[in-house]
């Protein structure tokens, strides 16, 4: 359960299944630069496209209660595929803790096509998962918008290796994105939060096709947004300045500090302390157990 005694001055808690959430660990450090931070990088398990559902669920139910033995007022789940298997357990599970999931954005996606075309690059499994068909059918309903479900197979893999400018990368971008540009898409919506750290590969790929016009959508300020919202509603906001102490962040990962202190470095600019930890599902009592 979580404490009914929530402190402003707690951190809060985002996580992925590696090194894509720090895409919108950026947004919150640009909107929320007061808030003490802590960024989980379960790259031990990651990808999570590829893992069963009850895997990713429990992953998640982990990671969350690591978040919270660390203190945490809040949880980013810095995620689409985790979002989409997970979000609804986790609210349940802990019902006291506000909690911030990532959808990909057909909303504003829809708004921007000029053409009624909007592809989608995420995950297989967020792809298919419920919650996300059903947004995708009521927008389509609302709208008229067409969307065009693109799976990227293998790319969270070429990311977390650090390919963000490859040869190997562009090969991949143009092997997902190519179809959907012939299917008269002119807004691609960008639906895992890895993909926004090879925006910049993706903008010179489109320049290249001369299709330099299509609008990309990332959700990680809206995310941001969301967090700074229930912050504010639950009294959990840390004021600027509070107790004279300027705001910290600090990253874990399941496989090597190494990788991750070299992406928070490559991708953001900074050098947090990051440590590895043995983040393990719980496990359920043995009947043969002894006092």
């Amino acid at each position: 359960m979580v404490s009914t005694t929530l402190s402003h001055d707690a951190p809060v808690g985002i996580f992925d299944s590696g090194v894509g959430g720090l895409s919108v660990l950026r947004h919150i450090q640009a909107q929320l630069p007061h808030e003490h931070l802590l960024y989980v990088a379960d790259s031990g398990y990651a990808p999570y496209g590829d893992k069963p559902e009850s895997l990713v669920i429990a992953r998640v139910l982990a990671i969350a209660d690591f978040l919270i033995a660390q203190g945490a007022k809040a949880i980013v789940v810095a995620c689409n595929t985790a979002t989409v298997a997970a979000v609804r357990v986790l609210r349940e599970t802990h019902p006291g803790m506000p909690v911030v999931g990532v959808e990909p954005g057909l909303k504003p996606a829809a708004a921007l096509t000029r053409s009624g075309k909007v592809g989608v690059l995420a995950t297989a499994r967020t792809l298919q998962g419920a919650k996300f068909l059903l947004l995708r059918d009521q927008i389509h309903r609302e709208t008229g918008v067409d969307f065009l479900l693109q799976p990227c197979v293998g790319l969270v893999d070429q990311i977390e290796l650090g390919e963000l400018d490859s040869s190997a990368m562009m090969a991949t971008l143009d092997r997902f994105i190519a179809p959907l540009l012939a299917q008269e898409a002119d807004t691609l919506v960008l639906g895992c939060t890895h993909y926004p750290l090879v925006r910049g590969a993706i903008e010179r790929l489109l320049v290249g096709m001369g299709r330099g016009d299509v609008a990309l959508v990332d959700t990680g300020d809206a995310v941001a947004r969301q967090l700074t919202r229930l912050l504010v509603a639950g009294g959990l906001a840390r004021a600027v300045g509070t107790e004279g102490l300027s705001a910290g962040l600090t990253g874990y990962t399941t496989a090597s500090a190494a990788a991750l202190t070299a992406a928070f470095r490559s991708l953001l600019g900074i050098d947090p302390p990051v440590y590895a930890v043995d983040i393990a599902e719980p496990q359920a009592p043995s009947a043969s157990t002894c006092n």
